[in-house]
């Protein structure tokens, strides 16, 4: 059995986990693309495990989407450098989240704060944008497949190499 190459560097793997803005997609049978804000984010320590947390009632046709699908992209950007990655994947899991997450979720939030305060704008702005009550919320988690650099300039779409 091979062992597959981590798609994303230590360096990618940091900033998705310090907490950064995150987007996630999806598409219906009939390619008709969906897509929503997170309002939370994880990655394990080796990039191999994603999970995105999204409001159930914002959410519900992305949330059908990768229900039906199983395929998931999520770009994640630093508001103030704009370095972006995105990654992909064809068998997203969803689950209610639940009590277990609310540690993550709280710090994915104090992240944000900082994070989109760097571009100018305060903590409550912050905690309205991702406002959502812990049973409205789902967790889509996924292994990804792919990995691109999406942070403007030349490089911008390109596959992230293979380590």
């Amino acid at each position: 059995m091979s062992v597959q190459a981590p798609l994303l560097t230590p360096e990618h793997i940091a900033m998705i986990d310090k907490g950064v803005s995150a987007i996630v997609a999806s598409r219906s049978a009939a390619n008709r693309p969906s897509l929503m804000r997170a309002v939370g984010a994880s990655i394990s320590p080796d990039g191999a495990d994603v999970t995105v947390y999204l409001s159930r009632t914002q959410s519900r046709q992305l949330l059908q989407d990768v229900a039906a699908t199983g395929e998931v992209a999520v770009v994640f950007s630093e508001p103030l450098s704009h370095r972006t990655v995105q990654v992909k994947a064809q068998a997203a899991q969803l689950r209610p989240a639940g009590d277990a997450d609310l540690p993550l979720l709280r710090r994915y939030l104090a992240s944000m704060e900082h994070e989109v305060g760097c571009v100018g704008f305060d903590a409550p702005f912050v905690r309205a944008m991702l406002a959502c009550p812990l049973e409205d919320m789902m967790a889509v988690s996924f292994r990804p497949s792919q990995a691109f650099d999406q942070t403007p300039g030349p490089r911008a779409g390109s596959p992230l190499p293979a380590r």
